[in-house]
């Protein structure tokens, strides 16, 4: 065996041994970003859709098509494609979502307002003392003036008959709410 044939062996096994760390190397970054895409939320990557349009199924309301306006802690406003009607949907009533793009924002990411929950949008509506139709996960309505939020649940006057009445809506129950 000669010298230049030694250098070519020892060329080749150096080349392999590259290889081989680029094969593992590759293999260890795609495991880091998998179990880092792991901790990624829906509710990241829902506040990563503000402004793009979104395919939703939402329990108890079916297919909704619009684009993402706002997004609290728990809810998102979408402002329909088909009636222009917006929507404020809890986001434990998503089943479905087409069309998100890859972002996410991380909550300590998240602007002070779009750390505020589904309580706060409700008070807001009953501040504002207009009507609203609320989804139930079951897809029952209740129409009616939501006039306070108790820590788990919407109070909600109704009047279907006289006198007034109120009904209370678990958050757990409600599915969305349109005007």
């Amino acid at each position: 065996m000669t010298w230049d044939s030694l250098d070519d062996l020892f060329a080749d096994l150096e080349a392999q041994a590259e290889g081989l760390h680029l094969a593992e190397r590759d293999a260890e970054l795609a495991d880091r970003s998998q179990g880092e895409y792991a901790s990624v939320t829906l509710a990241s990557r829902l506040h990563g859709s503000v402004g793009a349009t979104l395919g939703l199924r939402v329990l108890g309301v079916g297919r909704l098509v619009g684009q993402v306006v706002r997004s609290g802690s728990d809810w998102l406003l979408l402002a329909a494609e088909s009636s222009g009607q917006q929507w404020v949907i809890r986001f434990a009533a998503v089943d479905e979502v087409r069309g998100a793009p890859h972002r996410a924002v991380s909550e300590p990411a998240r602007s002070v307002t779009s750390r505020l929950g589904i309580r706060s949008a409700l008070r807001e509506m009953a501040e504002s003392g207009s009507g609203a139709v609320l989804w139930r996960t079951d897809g029952t309505q209740v129409r009616g003036l939501p006039v306070r939020t108790g820590a788990d649940f919407v109070e909600v006057a109704v009047a279907e008959s006289a006198p007034v009445h109120s009904v209370l809506v678990p958050f757990d129950a409600l599915a969305a709410i349109t005007g």
